[in-house]
């Protein structure tokens, strides 16, 4: 065991690909109740700020933040994890040799910046126009047609547009586009596209490189976390996307904070990019149709609810703390009763807001009339929709997905109970696009925790 844990903690701090000399045998799957590892996000690299290196970005702020690591919890409830509420504060004072990334700014943020260089604010107005409205998206001077001519060779030496590169785009079956980004680090993170025929296309966007929450149906998860993304990390997916995408697969309308990573644990960077996103002078999203999920950090989640106009998601996956701290391991923290009733006591503040409820269906875990009943009781009072959710399969997990017609099933006995429910099937799950399926796991990866006895034959696990 020693052994194993060293292998976790090293695992945290290895780059995206191992080297050679770490062992690469499988883990152990672990009792559900055994020593298991909690990320911590205080020794997390933080993100916020938006400076840059001239030749390579290197993201300063203050107080530093060291790499990415693993604590490992002997009781494993969650009870040293913490949420990450972006300790590292931006470092306005620009560094000699460094540039601005324009994308890590909100606009009031880039008119200061541009005003403390001598120019006017209507100079910030026709930038951040020219970066995301006008259908331009501009990634360089060279199309900020009609800025003044100093102003634009001011940019030029000292302000950077791009926080991502495009490494490659790839097409399901189905129209779903997943796109690959390299950061500056020689990390890669994913975003997907879904086109729709109601002109309703949704950009799905990643807001850390892997998730620390270990969602046992998750193949992001397998990952651990490596980071966080900045803002303009996050932005630039959804410029990217509407850039070269709009002209193939029309407008695209919606937003959703579902890719990679637990938004609201790097939630200042993600409420941050959230208000850029809807900025009416800029990409103009309706708060509505900007989603932020999460697993259920419930400080986290009222101070979104509080600060934000966005619309929030909750993964919720199972009617009883015993099933749902196995796979969804913060629940051991939070409990249903807690995420629950905290959405209860928010909402009633709050006029014409709905929660949206994921509900990923899991083949005889998660997915009984006594589950659909359980459901209908639990959301009781909570102004929301459900979304039931086909598991997409992965390398390594023992969940199957519930069948088409259980799910149908489902969905009427919830509907019957009095609740708004909607069947979502896979898209894009031929080029690992679909939900619960991004990211690139290493070698070593987070653990599976051994299944609960009475589940083991739903599963036909034997372990």
């Amino acid at each position: 065991m020693k052994s194993w844990m060293r292998r976790m903690a090293m695992a945290m701090v290895l780059p995206p690909n191992p080297i050679p000399s770490i062992s690469t045998q499988s883990l152990p799957l672990l009792h559900h109740n055994s020593i298991i590892p909690s990320f911590s996000s205080s020794r997390t690299t933080q993100t916020t700020p938006f400076l840059t290196s001239s030749h390579r970005r290197s993201f300063l702020s203050a107080p530093p933040c060291s790499a990415p690591s693993a604590s490992l919890s002997a009781d494993y409830n969650f009870s040293d994890f913490d949420e990450g509420e972006g300790d590292c504060v931006a470092n306005s004072i620009q560094c000699n040799g460094s540039k601005v990334l324009l994308k890590g700014m909100t606009y009031t943020q880039l008119e200061k910046w541009v005003q403390s260089h001598g120019y006017r604010p209507g100079q910030a107005m026709m930038l951040w126009k020219r970066m995301y409205g006008n259908d331009i998206w501009a990634h360089h001077t060279d199309e900020l047609e009609g800025l003044n001519k100093d102003f634009k060779k001011m940019l030029s030496e000292k302000a950077e547009f791009r926080a991502l590169s495009l490494k490659e785009i790839r097409t399901a079956a189905d129209g779903t586009r997943k796109i690959l980004f390299a950061l500056d680090d020689g990390m890669v993170i994913e975003t997907v596209v879904i086109p729709c025929d109601r002109g309703r296309t949704t950009v799905c966007v990643s807001s850390q490189v892997g998730c620390a929450m270990n969602c046992q149906f998750c193949y992001t998860g397998r990952m651990g976390l490596r980071r966080h993304l900045t803002a303009a990390e996050i932005v630039e997916q959804a410029v990217f996307a509407r850039r070269m995408l709009t002209s193939e697969v029309g407008s695209i309308t919606n937003v959703v904070f579902m890719g990679m990573g637990e938004p609201l644990h790097n939630i200042d960077n993600v409420i941050k990019a959230a208000d850029i996103m809807v900025d009416e002078q800029g990409l103009q999203f309706s708060p509505r149709k900007v989603t932020i999920s999460t697993s259920g950090l419930v400080p986290q989640l009222k101070r979104f609810l509080h600060e934000s106009k966005c619309a929030l998601a909750v993964s919720l996956n199972a009617t009883t703390d015993e099933v749902r701290n196995w796979i969804m391991p913060i629940n051991r923290k939070y409990k249903l009763d807690l995420l629950l009733g905290t959405l209860r006591e928010e909402l009633r503040s709050k006029r014409n807001y709905k929660i949206l409820f994921e509900y990923v269906m899991l083949e005889g875990i998660n997915d009984s009339d006594d589950d659909a009943k359980r459901l209908i009781e639990l959301v009781k009072g909570i102004p929301c929709k459900i979304n039931l959710i086909s598991f997409n399969p992965h390398s390594g997990s023992f969940f199957r997905p519930t069948k088409e017609e259980r799910m149908i099933e489902f969905r009427n006995t919830l509907a019957s109970g009095g609740c708004t429910v909607f069947l979502r099937l896979s898209r894009g799950d031929d080029q690992m696009a679909a939900c619960g399926q991004l990211g690139k796991p290493g070698t070593i990866q987070a653990p599976l925790l051994r299944v609960p006895q009475q589940f083991q034959m739903a599963i036909g696990n034997s372990a």
